[in-house]
């Protein structure tokens, strides 16, 4: 961090009885084998969801099938242990997906050096799941000095990740093509948002409901699904940055009206919005910043692109179930009947044993 003073905590003696000691601090180094060891844990993660999505889309396959008789799981660890190989398939979509995330947190952590306000390194955090990863992060340790410098760390990050977004939904939807999905395989359903629509549109691809994504283009939507979380308007979320600086009275009420729009959504839509809920629910308070001078009317226009930003990447449904059957209780019953069985077999088989 060459931009902070290199010199350790140093107590300036005041000169006379009006002047104030200063102290001056020098920011801990990161620990730069750590946020190295995660990125590379996350790359990892990412590359092994990739190498399914890559086998299912060259096999014509489900993107991401429930079935219990593919060869390929959601996250095919021991598919890709198996046939260490096989991690090469998944290159394209862990390389686009790392690249954007990259790209969102720099922008936050560049604008923060920029103003001089101790940032750590983007971490990015590995998660064996549907995209392989809970996404990444920079975690600001020091008072940011003004409406505008928060601003502009607020915002640069969905901007900085929306642009190469976009450039891997053009590119990805040209790699896609048309197939139909078996009708009766279960398998997990992606809400594509407005963005998407207009790129199809604009490239005069076939209508991208019937369309089978390019694992490059699934890494697209991610990118896009994450700028759409970062951008509501509440919290401590990057949209709720970019409200306080432009109107720190408007941001409790926004983030109070945020969690109260997620709590239908997530009742008719997708249940993931509870959890988000929560979440803003939980971080409504914004630290403090300086409340002059206010941001200038440029910065308002930057704003309103922000906003574009959400409607363009937001979507109600981001990720469906289709062809399940619906979990009954009665399914439930049964399901509890089925193991109580299977675990009083097991028990006598032990003790027959013994």
């Amino acid at each position: 961090m060459s931009d902070f003073p290199a010199s350790s905590p140093v107590l300036a003696p005041p000169q006379d009885e009006t002047e104030q000691a200063v102290w001056v601090v020098r920011p801990p180094r990161p620990r730069w084998w750590l946020y190295i060891l995660f990125f590379l844990l996350t790359l990892f993660s990412t590359t092994v969801v990739g190498a399914g999505l890559q086998f299912n889309y060259l096999h014509h396959t489900p993107m991401f099938s429930l079935a219990d008789d593919v060869e390929v799981s959601i996250f095919p660890i021991e598919w890709v242990l198996g046939r260490p190989a096989n991690l090469l398939l998944g290159i394209p979509f862990s390389l686009t997906l790392m690249f954007i995330l990259f790209c969102h947190e720099m922008g936050h952590y560049l604008y923060a050096r920029h103003y001089r306000v101790y940032a750590t390194p983007p971490f990015f955090v590995p998660f064996p799941s549907l995209i392989g990863t809970l996404g990444a992060f920079i975690r600001i340790k020091s008072a940011i000095p003004s409406r505008a410098a928060l601003f502009d760390i607020g915002i640069a990050g969905p901007i900085a990740g929306f642009i190469p977004a976009c450039a891997a939904l053009a590119v990805g939807l040209s790699l896609s093509r048309p197939i139909p999905i078996p009708g009766k395989t279960p398998y997990i359903d992606l809400g594509l948002p407005l963005i998407f629509q207009i790129a199809a549109h604009l490239m005069k691809i076939a209508p991208i409901s019937s369309l089978y994504l390019h694992p490059i283009a699934v890494a697209a939507w991610v990118g896009m699904f994450a700028t759409s979380l970062n951008l509501l308007p509440g919290g401590q979320l990057d949209g709720g940055h970019i409200v306080f600086s432009i109107s720190p009275r408007l941001h409790r009420w926004t983030s109070i009206l945020t969690v109260l729009a997620l709590v239908p959504l997530g009742r008719f839509y997708w249940y993931g919005w509870f959890l988000w809920a929560v979440i803003l629910s939980l971080s409504w308070r914004h630290p403090n910043v300086p409340r002059y001078p206010s941001v200038s009317g440029g910065r308002r226009w930057v704003a309103f692109f922000g906003l574009l930003i959400l409607v363009l990447t937001l979507t109600r449904v981001p990720i469906e179930e289709r062809n399940v059957e619906p979990y009954s209780w009665q399914k439930f019953g049964e399901d509890v009947h089925d193991n109580y069985r299977q675990y009083r077999d097991e028990l006598r088989h032990k003790l027959h044993r013994n």
